[in-house]
């Protein structure tokens, strides 16, 4: 079985402002997506059944001509997405719905499939009141999770640059596939909230083995960083290309949580790769070398 070599990267070629330069542009270019999201949309990120209400109908193929021209013709309201199931030989259509009846609506849309001559398989409906509380349920779980992260490693550490360092990095892997999300069409539902908090957890890991090295181990800080690293690296790109399988498998097999939360993952790792090793390593060389003599 082969190693994964883990390069040696040396750091003294570049000042801190060119190392941190990237990680800060890529964070940039990511808030100003999900800001303009929001402006356009009103959300910073696609919202899914879970999080808006409506109805998600499961239609099965029945092989008569044409399903995706049938389905366009069955209803009177444009249906907000339309994805195919291939493993399963279905379509799911879904419907938000901006009244609070998804009983009636759904109603609604069973008689304009049956009327098309549609196979109704399945149909799920959500409320709207019932939707928004299930996303401030959820932003309230995502911003507890990160609060409690950010306590846990001031606590650690006790010094107020290397704790920002870990929080910043943290962030930055969050708001990094939120963008991400936003332009490759993956809605945000509570799977795909799952994997954000995922990403929190792969961020403070690698975050507090970097930290842990440089401060409370003996030897040079560059050996601490290659030393950490070794072990960091390793452990997130094995994670990454489980997560890159995964997805792959999923989208194979129709299966589209499993795929957009393999996608996630495997995007916010390798942006964690980048805040660690760049972002949270300079703002840890400025205060060993010009903090700590403040």
């Amino acid at each position: 079985m082969g190693a994964i070599e883990v390069p040696e990267v040396d750091y003294t070629d570049y000042s801190n402002r060119q190392l941190v330069l990237v990680p800060l542009a890529v964070l940039a270019l990511a808030l100003l997506i999900i800001g303009g999201w929001y402006f356009v949309t009103g959300a910073p990120a696609n919202l899914g059944l879970e999080f808006t209400g409506g109805v998600e109908l499961r239609i099965a193929d029945d092989g008569e001509g044409d399903l995706g021209e049938r389905i366009d013709a069955a209803f009177e309201q444009e249906p907000d997405s339309v994805r195919s199931i291939p493993a399963d030989d279905v379509v799911v259509v879904t419907f938000q719905a901006s009244e609070d009846d998804p009983e009636g609506f759904a109603g609604e849309l069973e008689d304009q499939a049956n009327d098309a001559g549609l196979t109704l398989d399945a149909i799920d409906q959500v409320s709207a009141s019932f939707a928004a509380d299930t996303a401030q349920t959820a932003i309230f779980g995502v911003g507890l999770a990160f609060l409690g992260m950010s306590v846990l490693v001031f606590a650690l550490f006790r010094t107020f640059i290397p704790s920002v360092a870990v929080v910043a990095s943290a962030f930055s892997d969050i708001v990094i596939p939120i963008a991400a999300m936003n332009l490759l069409g993956i809605e945000m539902t509570l799977g795909t909230v799952a994997a954000l908090l995922m990403i929190i957890g792969y961020s403070v890991d690698s975050d507090i083995l970097l930290n842990n090295s440089v401060l409370r181990r003996t030897g040079d800080f560059y050996e601490s960083v290659s030393r950490a690293m070794r072990t960091g690296v390793t452990m997130t790109v094995t994670s990454m290309a489980a997560m890159i399988v995964m997805a792959i498998v999923a989208t194979l097999f129709g299966i589209d949580l499993l795929r957009d939360i393999g996608i996630i993952l495997a995007i916010g790792l390798a942006a964690d790769m980048m805040n660690t090793y760049l972002m949270n390593v300079t703002l840890l060389r400025w205060y060993k070398f010009q903090g700590v003599k403040r």
